[in-house]
């Protein structure tokens, strides 16, 4: 990369300087084998030390725990924090989406009450959008906010919401007038995840892990102090929500699988058709379009970085970076497991997290980074309309905004 300035080389080197002595208790090797409860336990204790440290909420307000700094800083401590396998990826929504908001629209008072035990992951908050009927059209949500006096009472349903289990409190959007265009009779809230009438469901994914769940909303009454902006601007605020969450060192050039240095090893390991795989053209021809692919989002992620070290926002370049990392990470999945015959089968679904390189995880939860913070249609669309500058497709619902 492109060296940064000797402000920001300085900061790195105080992240590494804390992270360091901590990787035996927090870091990769430490945490294979944990549960999924002891390693969120153990994010909890690792969110604490950051927080402890000056480390928690780097972007935040010093006045609420935070440490006031830019954007930068946090991206190069996501860079570090990462390559470390630290667990903290369990408040990345609490910390990049709900709690943003609250720093924007709650009252001083709740900021004091709710920002500073989050950023200790004594807190957890999940965002709940999602529902079972609208698919990726925010504006279509169901669940139900009727106005009671100083109240409002929530019904219906939201999925794919995740740790919900672990949660304290979520941010949800709900159809507040139904008979407004529906773009205009959504509201903003945040609720209590443990009040009475809200149930929690895990949902059992292909490969064991429960790391999403539908949360149940049964008349479940949340007072009119837990609005945040104003009635009817919940499709404004809930789009705010999701820009909030800046292009981040999380955007990972293997699109979150295996590095595909452990693709080159079990190529080299491998005989096929009595000679190395790594001689076969195919599995030659997959290595070399990977390591092409992720140079090349390698040069757009570093774009990004300075981008924000010069005080600009990133471009539309991130949604390139998950839609190719994602497919890219499917490849080198398959031809991994075609390597390994039989032995890709080998799978224990009680360990967790998985090593990195496991290709048999890889392959069964890629779907999952293709649906989660944009499908891959969505990003097509940005692709097309805010860097290709194609037209965007007639929506005849958008006359109604």
């Amino acid at each position: 990369m492109t060296a940064l300035s000797p402000e920001l080389e300085a900061f790195r080197a105080r992240a590494v300087a804390f992270m360091d002595p901590h990787v035996a208790e927090f870091g990769q090797a430490a945490r294979l084998g944990l549960s999924l409860d002891d390693d969120v336990a153990l994010a909890r204790r690792w969110q604490a030390t950051k927080a402890a440290a000056g480390f928690a909420g780097l972007t935040f307000p010093t006045a609420y725990g935070g440490a006031g700094l830019s954007q930068i800083e946090q991206v190069l401590f996501v860079e570090e924090e990462a390559a470390r396998g630290f667990p903290s990826a369990y408040f990345v929504i609490s910390l990049s989406m709900p709690i943003p908001m609250m720093l924007r629209y709650a009252t001083p008072e709740q900021k004091a009450r709710f920002v500073p035990p989050a950023l200790r992951g004594e807190e957890m908050w999940s965002q709940l959008f999602s529902e079972p009927s609208t698919g990726s059209d925010l504006a279509a949500v169901r669940t139900r906010a009727v106005r009671d006096g100083d109240d409002w009472i929530l019904s219906g349903q939201k999925v794919w919401t995740t740790f919900a289990q672990y949660s304290d409190y979520g941010v949800i959007v709900a159809r507040s007038d139904p008979d407004a265009p529906k773009h205009r009779g959504l509201t903003y809230f945040f609720v209590d995840l443990k009040a009475p009438g809200v149930t929690v469901r895990p949902i059992r994914q292909l490969h064991g892990a429960e790391e999403f769940n539908e949360v149940f909303f049964d008349d479940v009454r949340i007072p009119d102090t837990w609005r945040l902006g104003e009635i009817g601007a919940g499709f404004r605020l809930a789009v705010e929500t999701l820009m909030i969450e800046r292009y981040t060192a999380a955007a990972d050039e293997a699109g979150f699988g295996p590095p595909l240095d452990a693709l080159v090893a079990l190529a080299q390991g491998t005989q096929l058709n009595g000679r190395p795989a790594s001689q076969d053209g195919r599995v030659r021809g997959v290595i070399a379009r990977a390591f092409a692919t992720q140079q090349a989002l390698s040069a757009i992620h570093e774009k990004s970085v300075l981008e924000l070290a010069a005080g600009r926002e990133p471009g539309p370049e991130g949604s390139i970076h998950k839609l190719v990392g994602a497919r890219g990470r499917r490849e080198v999945a398959v031809c991994a497991l075609d390597l390994m015959g039989a032995d890709g089968l080998r799978f224990d679904a009680g360990a967790h997290p998985r090593p990195k390189t496991d290709f048999a995880m890889s392959w069964m939860d890629q779907p999952t980074l293709r649906i989660a913070g944009g499908t891959d249609e969505m990003l097509l669309n940005t692709v097309a309309e805010r860097i290709l500058g194609l037209p965007q497709d007639y929506r005849p619902d958008k006359a109604s905004r």
